[in-house]
């Protein structure tokens, strides 16, 4: 079940990286990360206008992606209706059920074989005790071996379950390559826009000589048409450094868009993602890391 959720859901790593990218905002369900990229191309291709095919494109492969998310929206949602939410079930009821009934038979079958001994060392127990205790322990055996069996005679209900997550996937590949069928076509269609429109031919700018123009235009005086002398006591702007932190321990980057390291290391910050997380460089390398594995300097 964690691994089908896994599978579905961004895990926390990712739902941190979406925070700093603000992409989880007001506590909505989040957005499926195809239609993120569709975010920016419908920006992107609207500052470049209407009168560019390269900005028309974007807009139209940004209507297609936002499909994609759709369709993702939808294989999400039919797998946890026709996969996880039964395997809940059966982990939370059934399976729970049967551990509580041997528990229970456990219980019952040490309470009978006590009685049973104490009778058998001359104990007075009345025999209407032992044979209660009989039969509570006959019948917990009996609402166990009901459930393991019951749980055993369900294997074609399960084989069913994982055909519907099987039938889930093929549907929704099948649909994601009609979309992206969709916006090829349509990207070929711009191509050959952009290919049949007339280049428009480039006139060479006229140019002049700054500095024969004002030596003739003052008689022989060239003075002014040297530049200024320069101040080389101005002070030289300062670039603002980064934030940096120091590696407390090595880290291995498991998984990509993290960022490794080793003991010592110097990192320049690039964000703090939350109090978790930290986005940071090295080496020209980029990737987040646990905040914890640093301390900053």
């Amino acid at each position: 079940v964690n691994k089908t959720i896994e599978y579905l859901q961004p895990n926390p790593v990712s739902r941190a990286m979406s925070k700093v990218r603000g992409q989880n905002k007001g506590g909505t369900k989040p957005q499926q990360p195809v239609g993120f990229l569709g975010e920016v191309m419908l920006k992107n291709g609207r500052e470049l206008g209407e009168d560019s095919t390269f900005g028309t494109a974007m807009v139209e492969m940004e209507e297609l992606l936002r499909q994609l998310s759709e369709v993702k929206d939808a294989f999400d949602l039919n797998v946890r209706q026709n996969f996880l939410d039964p395997l809940d079930h059966l982990k939370n009821k059934d399976l729970k059920e049967i551990n509580h009934h041997r528990k229970k038979l456990q219980g019952r079958r040490l309470d009978f074989d006590y009685k049973k001994k104490k009778q058998a060392k001359g104990s007075t127990i009345p025999e209407e005790e032992i044979q209660f205790a009989e039969e509570k322990f006959h019948e917990s055996q009996e609402l166990a071996e009901n459930g393991m069996r019951n749980l055993l005679e369900s294997d074609v209900e399960q084989v069913l379950q994982l055909q519907a997550l099987a039938e889930a996937q093929l549907e929704y590949h099948k649909q994601s390559a009609e979309v992206l069928e969709s916006l090829l076509s349509t990207l070929n269609e711009r191509v050959e826009e952009a290919g049949s429109r007339p280049k428009s031919e480039r006139k060479p700018r006229s140019t002049f000589n700054s500095y024969s123009t004002k030596r003739d235009s003052s008689d022989g005086d060239d003075t002014d048409a040297y530049p200024s002398t320069v101040d080389y006591n101005a002070p030289v702007p300062v670039t603002a450094t980064k934030e940096r932190c120091k590696a407390l321990y090595d880290f291995e980057a498991e998984n990509e868009g993290k960022l490794g390291f080793q003991e010592g290391d110097i990192i320049s910050i690039v964000s703090k993602i939350d109090e978790n997380w930290i986005d940071g460089e090295l080496n020209g390398h980029t990737g987040y890391f646990p905040a914890n594995y640093v301390e900053i300097i």
